[in-house]
């Protein structure tokens, strides 16, 4: 059946991250395929005071259709499973990239060291462009083609306008302090996921914390991907995103 997939990029980066997935998907399937800059990133302007997970949610629901399948990859994982609580006709499936409901590192829980997001953000006050290219650099890490998985990158989001600073900073704070493992766990619909054996920022041992919180969760994990399994193994990622899009 043909569904609305939605694709949602991570913190830093727009719409364009999802250029050749989309034409490949579109190429392989009949399902309509939407990219959405997340608020504040990729010319999306944001006009709140407060960048919180609840305001980026609200205005970002206003561009998705009923009963869509949502593919979020990294920060907006949280955005999606938010939407999904907000405005649960919008959501028929959420299918979770590089992406977990808690990203903070704990002793229960293996995510991002907090000392890594502080970094980012003292970082992003003195040089917001640089600071988003360091991440780059660590979301690449592990690829066996870890420099043209970046120049590619680039390219693709150099395509739409830079990012606001307000959601910059408020897209970090998400990441740091945003902890939806309950809602994880609750939401009734079906949840799964798509990660990268070799990504550093959502470790595979969050993956199964995410399982025994969520019996019905299925996952698959690419044996030589990072935190961008689309970028370096585009057409692997295609045929396992068409299954769970189409299971």
């Amino acid at each position: 059946m043909m569904a609305d997939v939605v694709l949602l990029h991570g913190w830093g980066m727009n719409k364009g991250i999802w250029q050749l997935q989309k034409d490949a998907l579109e190429a392989q399937s009949d399902h309509m395929i939407h990219t959405l800059n997340l608020p504040g990133f990729g010319g999306n302007q944001f006009s709140d005071a407060v960048y919180d997970l609840e305001c980026v949610a609200r205005q970002l629901a206003t561009d998705i259709a009923d009963q869509s399948v949502l593919v979020a990859w990294s920060l907006s994982g949280l955005i999606a499973l938010k939407i999904a609580a907000l405005f649960p006709h919008k959501v028929k499936k959420i299918v979770l990239v590089a992406s977990t409901p808690f990203f903070a590192s704990s002793e229960q829980w293996r995510g991002i060291d907090d000392k890594v997001l502080d970094t980012f953000m003292a970082q992003l006050s003195t040089n917001h462009q640089k600071t988003v290219e360091r991440f780059l650099a660590i979301q690449a890490m592990g690829s066996e083609h870890a420099k043209q998985d970046i120049k590619q990158i680039k390219a693709l989001l150099a395509e739409y306008p830079a990012a606001q600073e307000i959601a910059l900073s408020g897209g970090l704070a998400i990441l740091k302090n945003e902890d939806l493992r309950d809602l994880f766990a609750q939401l009734p619909l079906p949840i799964s996921g798509i990660f990268g054996r070799l990504d550093s920022l959502v470790p595979v041992k969050a993956v199964a914390k995410m399982q025994q919180l969520n019996p019905q969760f299925k996952a698959d994990i690419l044996a030589k991907a990072s935190h961008a399994p689309f970028i370096s193994h585009p057409q692997e990622f295609t045929n396992l995103l068409l299954s769970h899009i189409e299971s």
